[in-house]
């Protein structure tokens, strides 16, 4: 066999070159165990280095791990999306015996806001014999009719003379089917109404009960507030228009609420009231802890640890702990989603009997059956309706405004 040329012998080289290369790659694989490949997280779609702790989930959420700071809801209410808020039809008043019926009626938007504006039914043609003794049945034969909750009697009422049916029409709109969340940075703007006994609220309740029923799984109210005109505690601090209370409601049964122990006020300078204005209402919701700000200013932050925070031990001797699987955040660890509503009146305490003065008395007491106190509130209406002032500006002013719901991932 002859030499081979120049040409011959470089081939030979970089063949040679190459099958070492391919070896070495072969051994180093069999030897090593295969390398995951890069992702930010469980979706492909994401670009950041790192997913946020915030999950979602709902009709609206298309995927499972989102960006720090990434925009996950927002709704500026250029129209009423159906999709995304479910209205709640129900006459039984969430378990605070209100004295309104929920109803789809009572919300509209209109130049990027959102209204949810009370009527009467009191008021209505042959309305006032009606309360008195018609038969109210909101089961209706569509979807957007049916009652959403029978508790509390809450699809089928009878009124009588002593104890009349729901005087009152609002409305209450929630996220439940269509977005749930868990940490992350919540910004709702809006405007409370003007109206004795109004009890507008902005709040979260949990997708599933994982601890148990309310408030054992937790309840988030991010603003609530009275919309008296005047009503002041004993001391003369307002308790109406002028002041909003974040609050976190937590315990293993409803008679052991530690409420008390995570609320604060917010008040406004004299004359100078959240029903005059649209206001920011904030809050930051981390695997640490819960910070609550209005307008950008913190009022209450809350840790963790909820039962030692709540002093159970104490407070319900031999009562199971029901967060013990949870993280130092539960009941606050699970999906919650959003409430916007305006109830009117409650006999649960929130207005309460004593230690408080208004212009005109209290028209009902906390300590009658809803139906008596229903009563009561409605024919003393001469005192509480016309701060209202249903004859202004149609009447929007008794209506709770609502400009943008904004949440955001950590």
């Amino acid at each position: 066999m002859g030499f081979l040329d120049r040409k011959s012998l470089i081939y030979l080289a970089i063949i040679v070159a190459l099958s070492v290369a391919l070896i070495a790659v072969c051994i180093d694989a069999y030897a090593s165990p295969a390398a995951a490949p890069q992702r930010d997280t469980p979706d492909d779609g994401l670009k950041c280095g790192q997913a946020s702790v915030t999950t979602a989930s709902g009709s609206l959420v298309d995927r499972k791990a989102f960006c720090p700071g990434e925009l996950l809801f927002e709704d500026n209410f250029d129209t009423l999306d159906l999709d995304r808020w479910q209205h709640e039809h129900t006459l039984g008043g969430g378990g605070v015996r209100t004295g309104s019926l929920n109803h789809r009626d009572n919300s509209f938007v209109e130049d990027g806001v959102l209204y949810l504006k009370p009527t009467f039914i009191g008021l209505e043609p042959g309305g006032e014999e009606y309360l008195k003794t018609g038969k109210l049945d909101i089961n209706g034969g569509d979807p957007g009719n049916f009652c959403t909750n029978p508790a509390w009697d809450g699809c089928v009422r009878t009124g009588t003379p002593e104890s009349i049916l729901n005087p009152v029409k609002s409305a209450r709109i929630r996220t439940a089917h269509s977005f749930n969340f868990k940490y992350g940075k919540l910004e709702i703007r809006a405007k409370l109404p003007t109206g004795d006994w109004m009890w507008p609220a902005l709040w979260l309740m949990p997708r599933t009960n994982q601890y148990g029923t309310w408030p054992a799984s937790g309840e988030i109210d991010l603003m609530e507030a009275r919309c008296n005109v005047d009503y002041r505690d004993e001391e003369g601090t307002h308790l109406g228009v002028e002041q909003v209370l974040s609050t976190l409601h937590f315990g293993p049964n409803a008679w052991t609420n530690a409420y008390d122990t995570s609320t604060a006020p917010k008040n406004s300078a004299s004359g100078q009231g959240f029903n005059k204005d649209f206001h920011r209402y904030q809050l930051e919701w981390t695997p640490e802890f819960m910070k609550f700000s209005v307008d950008g200013e913190h009022i209450l932050q809350v840790d963790g640890n909820f039962w030692q925070r709540g002093n159970f031990d104490e407070r319900a001797p031999g009562t199971r702990n029901p967060w013990v699987s949870g993280t130092k955040m539960a009941p606050f660890d699970q999906e919650f989603f959003i409430i916007l509503n305006l109830a009117i009146g409650g006999t649960n305490g929130y207005f309460p009997d004593e230690k408080v003065v208004n212009t005109k008395p209290k028209p009902w007491s906390n300590q009658s059956p809803v139906g008596p106190a229903m009563t009561s509130f409605w024919e003393k209406r001469d005192d509480w309706l016309p701060t209202w002032n249903l004859d202004i500006n149609d009447g929007k002013d008794a209506a709770f405004q609502i400009d943008y719901v904004r949440i955001w991932a950590l």
